[in-house]
């Protein structure tokens, strides 16, 4: 069985997939709003996507908001993606600007967790995951294809390198052109989790087609699932509510 990573009580890696809902908004007032409604659900887990901010990259706006954000969420997980345009996000960032703001975001104290591209670079990626670390911050490592799903040896691979790389939770997120996709997806992520991971991992087929993938994480070995309240940050994410029912039911019969 995998290692769990715990924050704040919640265990990731075992049981039921943990929920976790986004928050993508413009303005704190929506932000804020947004994650009042998130400490009345089920949540486990809330995560900023600062890419739809607007204040975002600037870092002093950036902490108002999440200084806003930890006493809003009390003892939920707070988990920082600032998103970048090419993998699906709201905002073009360079390289060493992404770093500065995940790295200034970690040492605040503030966040739980941050999320990192994989494809960043491996050089600046290492750096990331040192500096938050050193400042008692779990990271996330994370890959996006909005238009395909690699074949199950690459899915593996990336989410090898990740390990490697020191992420604390590898994730990956697939778009499926045909059924079989998710297949493939599924069978990546049992293999992955069965085989070689020495933590846990989060994997998901998009879109309706790929739905399943969001529910059967359980079965298949991906630790942590997303729900909406309101805005979905990607394609087939169902409601919070709705979400933890489901997986609920799944826990109780296996």
């Amino acid at each position: 069985m995998n290692h769990c990573v715990e924050i704040r009580g919640i265990r990731i890696g075992e049981g039921a997939p943990r929920i976790c809902v986004p928050i993508v908004e413009r303005t704190k007032s929506e932000i804020r709003n947004t994650a009042e409604t998130i400490c009345t659900t089920k949540a486990d887990i809330a995560e900023w996507r600062a890419d739809w901010f607007d204040g975002t990259p600037d870092f002093a706006l950036v902490r108002d908001v999440l200084t806003d954000l930890r006493a809003t969420l009390d003892r939920i997980p707070l988990l920082f993606t600032c998103r970048t345009a090419k993998e699906g996000g709201e905002t073009a960032i360079a390289p060493d600007a992404y770093a500065s703001l995940n790295k200034a975001v970690a040492a605040t104290g503030l966040v739980d967790l941050i999320d990192v591209e994989l494809f960043t670079g491996d050089e600046i990626v290492r750096d990331i995951i040192a500096f938050a670390h050193a400042h008692n911050t779990r990271v996330i490592v994370s890959n996006h294809d909005f238009y395909q799903t690699p074949d199950k040896d690459e899915l593996i691979r990336r989410l090898l390198r990740m390990q490697e790389l020191g992420a604390d939770i590898p994730k990956i997120a697939v778009m499926p052109r045909c059924r079989k996709d998710v297949l493939t997806l599924l069978e990546a992520t049992r293999e992955m989790s069965e085989e070689y991971a020495d933590r846990p991992i989060i994997t998901m087929s998009m879109s309706g087609t790929g739905l399943v993938s969001r529910l059967c994480g359980e079965v298949f070995g991906s630790a942590l699932t997303f729900g909406a309240v309101g805005k979905t940050s990607a394609p087939g994410q169902i409601d919070a509510s709705e979400l933890h029912t489901i997986l609920t039911a799944i826990h109780r019969n296996l």
